[in-house]
């Protein structure tokens, strides 16, 4: 290839990363109206989101916010979800957990998808068992191929005893894309960049080396005058 076709080259190439860029760029939801008290919160069912809520665990009147930001095919996503989970629940009266959608599918292929059967459960009340059963058969469906990985999807919704018919329609939907579009965009707002994030009370919180976020949670809580018994 001579000079002349090596720039004619390089100019189409810079014209069609740059078309993918701007496309992608336009295809994310505008969240600028959501300030930083609503990120650290639960946010309603609206029409960005599908109408589909934050999933939450614990008291709409806790004094602590957990907000985690999750990958369901990231291995520390799968380790860390189970102990916030039951962090959330031991200080149920006083704690608040916040689970938003952040699949990278860059370095995770299944990600997204298994975020979709997570929301498309969750219309139907399971979003909490789906999120378990995601997480506990990881190894099972993260390397799969697209028809692996929805056949085994399909099962864990039938293991559920979801409505099979309606499950099929809402993991396809734009209901459930558009949470998950959301999700992201919050999270991009909200500065995550790898998964598991987590914010407790608004500070983004590091997982100790237990690989538990419970030390700062019980350091909010004891902040907010709550009192801890060990």
């Amino acid at each position: 290839m001579n000079k002349k076709s090596w720039i004619i080259f390089s100019i189409i190439v810079i014209a069609i990363v740059g078309g993918m860029i701007y496309i992608s760029t336009q295809n994310r939801l505008n969240v600028s109206d959501i300030t930083n008290d609503q990120l650290n919160t639960a946010i309603a069912a609206e029409s960005r989101n599908g109408n589909i809520a934050d999933h939450e665990i614990g008291s709409k009147n806790a004094k602590v916010t957990i907000v985690e930001y999750a990958d369901y095919q990231c291995p520390g996503c799968s380790a860390a979800a189970p102990k916030t989970e039951e962090i959330a629940k031991k200080y149920k009266d006083n704690v608040r957990l916040i689970f938003r959608n952040f699949p990278i599918a860059g370095s995770h292929p299944n990600a997204r998808a298994a975020a979709a059967v997570a929301e498309a459960a969750g219309l139907q009340g399971k979003f909490w068992e789906m999120n378990s059963l995601l997480y506990s058969s990881q190894d099972a469906w993260k390397n799969a191929s697209a028809t692996e990985r929805d056949t085994i999807f399909r099962s864990y919704a039938e293991k559920l005893n979801l409505n099979i018919d309606q499950y099929k329609i809402d993991v396809a939907s734009s209901k459930v894309k558009n949470k998950i579009d959301f999700d992201m965009a919050l999270g991009r707002k909200h500065g995550v960049a790898a998964t598991p994030t987590f914010y407790v009370n608004g500070k983004n919180t590091e997982m100790d080396s237990s690989g538990s976020i419970e030390s700062s949670v019980k350091e909010a809580l004891k902040k907010a005058g709550v009192e801890i018994k060990d």
